[in-house]
């Protein structure tokens, strides 16, 4: 499990989703890393909406072939699961 914690917004944000896109590729080669990273920002957009100065927390998983994203702001949480190569 890889646990991070940025701003919801600002220059630190962009690091949450490019690595995304890395621990997808680190965990499967054929896992579409810019898709990843979109997806990290979807749930990210909905625990924290635009103007809202608290951290983004996010959990990265693997579990049962699939890596499964979680991010959470104050009482919001989303998660987002990609399954991964057999």
């Amino acid at each position: 499990m890889l646990r991070l914690s940025v701003p919801s917004e600002g220059p630190l944000r962009a690091v949450a989703s490019e690595l995304a896109g890395h621990v997808a590729a680190f965990l499967d080669k054929a896992l579409d890393g810019a898709a990843v990273s979109a997806a990290l920002e979807n749930v990210a957009a909905e625990v924290a909406p635009p103007g809202n100065a608290a951290d983004i927390e996010f959990e990265f998983r693997q579990a049962n072939g699939e890596l499964l994203i979680r991010a959470q702001c104050g009482s919001r949480r989303s998660e987002v699961v990609c399954p991964l190569a057999a």
